[in-house]
């Protein structure tokens, strides 16, 4: 019987190991561009960075320290020079690729950060999987800008999964419509019209405000920001705002706001504050052939007819009157139901002679349809 050599020896107190293997191995040197582990095979194994991750220019002494044990991959048992080359990164993707199978088939929901922000959507890492997930699919609304999302955590649905093109596709979307459908239902539960809730404002266009409450969008109208005139939405809220806001309105899952809040309304008290006769002050706020239209308080608006700005003849009000001038006018018509006001200069100025008055008797009260006026000025504006 033949005796074995040192060498056959030596070789035979060492383990067997192949390509493909699983094994566990002690670093004993660290490099930044490759580790050494022990592995208890006749030759050490060498991690290089490039088999360590994909990123790019790590610093493996930053990441691994001596010391530390780690199941990696054989790569090559030899290399032509007799060196063991191993790998991390490719078995991690072997876990991180069974990782997104079974997040896959359960539609289970991940959680990771984002580690790009590319032009067409994300990408995040899971396990060193790389997953894109689509602009199309971040969001349940259109978003030009991705960027605000680098570097945040984001959760997830895996939508697609192809190991053998390499194809990972998440779905972030179907996640925020479903909550918000969850939140839409749970809102819709326990509003009804006339509460006051509160909001944020989404969007301000130049019709209105969009107001999330918290799963539905409710819009509130330029008409119903106030009880006085807006003219500009944009001028008034900015995307952000909180705003308390009374439910005008319930339509399926259309919802009308509005900030007319019955106790701040104008009219109320404007029985006794403009009954006929009374003297008032306001500010002329917008001017027509035929008329001024003056700002009592806000909300309240009184048209002041042309034939009742001066004893004298006037073309038109814009020869005497200019727009924020205030005046002080009586009271000579008074309309709650319809909140119409007429105003008179003329019925201030000293008592004519018999003769004239008798003439312009007719003229000092004034009835004029001011919703139907304004309405007919807006139409020209636009």
């Amino acid at each position: 019987m033949s005796e074995l050599t040192f060498e056959q020896m030596l070789d035979e107190s060492f383990k067997t190991i192949k390509s493909g293997e699983i094994v566990e191995g002690t670093v004993i040197d660290v490099k930044p561009d490759e580790a050494i582990l022990n592995i208890g095979y006749k030759s050490d194994g060498i991690l290089s960075r490039h088999e360590y991750t994909n990123e790019p220019n790590v610093d493996l002494t930053t990441m691994i320290k001596v010391g530390d044990t780690m199941e990696v991959k054989v790569f090559k048992v030899n290399d032509g020079e007799g060196q063991v080359l191993l790998t991390y990164k490719r078995l991690a993707a072997d876990r991180g690729n069974k990782r997104i199978e079974e997040a896959f088939n359960n539609k289970e929901v991940l959680k990771a950060k984002v580690a790009q922000v590319l032009d067409g959507g994300l990408s995040v890492v899971v396990e060193e999987i790389r997953i894109f997930i689509p602009a199309s699919l971040v969001s349940d609304t259109y978003e030009k800008d991705l960027t605000k999302y680098a570097g945040q955590e984001i959760e997830f649905v895996i939508s697609e999964y192809n190991p053998k093109r390499r194809r990972y596709i998440g779905d972030r979307k179907q996640l925020i419509v479903a909550k918000k459908a969850e939140m839409q239902k749970e809102l819709f539960a326990k509003i009804k019209e006339g509460d006051v809730v509160t909001g944020t404002v989404k969007n301000v266009t130049d019709f209105g405000a969009f107001i999330d409450l918290g799963g539905v969008d409710g819009l509130l109208h330029i008409s119903e920001m106030s009880w006085g005139r807006v003219e500009n939405p944009k001028k008034v809220f900015k995307v952000g705002d909180e705003l308390k806001v009374l439910i005008k309105e319930i339509s399926g899952t259309k919802v009308a706001l509005s900030l007319k809040f019955a106790d701040a309304n104008p009219w109320k008290d404007a029985a006794s504050k403009y009954a006929v006769g009374n003297v008032v002050t306001g500010k002329v706020a917008r001017m027509t052939d035929f008329g001024a239209f003056v700002e009592l308080e806000t909300g309240v608006d009184a048209l002041l007819h042309v034939s009742q700005i001066s004893k004298e003849h006037v073309e038109k009000p814009q020869d005497v009157l200019k727009v924020g001038e205030e005046v002080t006018a009586k009271v000579v018509d008074f309309n709650e139901e319809g909140k119409k006001i007429s105003l008179s200069i003329k019925a201030l100025l000293a008592p004519e002679p018999a003769h004239e008055k008798k003439e312009d008797e007719d003229a000092d009260v004034v009835s004029v349809d001011i919703d139907a006026v304004i309405a007919q000025e807006d139409v020209k504006e636009e």
